[in-house]
């Protein structure tokens, strides 16, 4: 069985991978660009193949029976190309570490422990209990709105909860989880669910009916405190509508994880958008961080083999993106 990693981020999964899957198991790592014949040989001969994308310009496989991809995103990926004979599988397992980001980034907005660390090394008592002055804010009876309640959405409900933190979540279909959601919104009540946090937590995937979601006519209806965290894909939220709710200070802040444009081979150092956020104070930027953890690779891995595993036991994958055709 040739299990074939293609690029670096498909690799970060393969160490240990062969022992997962069983004695069977031929590992070979290739790069981003597949720039010999050797590597292009060796993609086409895939029994498995790992990475985030595919399409006409990528080598055609011989024999392929599972296309996986190593996260939950596969806008990359152009499944008509495809061979019909093979499954083609996502998986997730990032929900903890997601989660865990948003409450610290949402966190080190209510309790400035780097500011006043910085300030007491100067000599400066910031927030120096006993002065009204001094107060910071708490986290607790605040409002969250989740745009999305998927594998990421349950996990921040659930860590929100235990700050004591009031959920509320819009999505397609209706959330019935009283322990975790203390109101729903269907999709075509937005401007009610976009007035009703103080934060909105974006985690929706990127389709042509969530392209722009979040824009000019949702910033209009959010609260003046109003903090838009984006941990879902870039373009769920308008770039030049966000841009201006901050410059405008129409929202509080943003806190922005999933951006506009990447590094590629000939330009690993970009910024993020085309628009100066770098320059404005009322958002925190992260370079699409807060999946990538130990645990999300260990989680993904689990998955990926045990997929591999059944597929080639016959059996029913999990997390299934389109199913192999029958044979005729």
């Amino acid at each position: 069985m040739r299990i074939v990693f293609h690029g670096e981020n498909a690799a970060s999964f393969s160490s240990g991978f062969a022992e997962l899957v069983g004695p069977r198991a031929e590992i070979f790592l290739l790069p981003d660009v597949l720039s010999t014949e050797a590597d292009r040989t060796c993609y086409a001969s895939a029994d498995v193949l790992i990475g985030i994308r595919y399409d006409a310009t990528l080598p055609r496989f011989r024999n392929l029976a599972l296309f996986h991809v190593p996260g939950a995103g596969y806008d990359k990926v152009d499944l008509e190309a495809l061979p019909p004979e093979a499954v083609v599988c996502n998986c997730f397992g990032h929900g903890p570490a997601i989660a865990e980001y948003v409450m610290t980034a949402l966190l080190s907005r209510h309790v400035p422990l780097a500011d006043a660390d910085a300030r007491l090394r100067r000599g400066e008592w910031a927030y120096w209990a006993g002065a009204a002055d001094r107060v910071h804010e708490e986290i607790a009876g605040k409002t969250m709105g989740l745009l999305g309640f998927g594998h990421i959405g349950k996990s921040i409900a659930a860590r929100a909860k235990a700050f004591d933190i009031r959920v509320h979540a819009a999505n397609r279909s209706a959330v019935n989880d009283p322990a975790l959601v203390d109101r729903w919104f269907a999709l075509n009540d937005l401007d009610e669910f976009w007035s009703s946090a103080d934060f909105i937590v974006v985690s929706v995937p990127l389709t042509p009916q969530t392209a722009g979601i979040v824009g000019r006519q949702a910033f209009a209806a959010m609260r003046a405190n109003a903090v838009v965290v984006n941990v879902g894909r870039g373009a769920t939220v308008d770039e030049d509508a966000l841009f201006e709710a901050l410059t405008g200070r129409r929202i509080a802040g943003a806190i922005i994880d999933t951006w506009y444009q990447y590094p590629a081979p000939d330009a690993a150092a970009v910024l993020p958008s085309n628009l100066p956020f770098h320059e404005l104070s009322n958002v925190l930027m992260t370079p699409h961080m807060s999946a990538w953890t130990d645990g999300t690779i260990r989680r993904r891995q689990r998955a990926m083999a045990g997929n591999i595993r059944k597929r080639f036991a016959g059996q029913p994958c999990s997390e299934v993106i389109r199913e192999a055709a029958l044979s005729a």
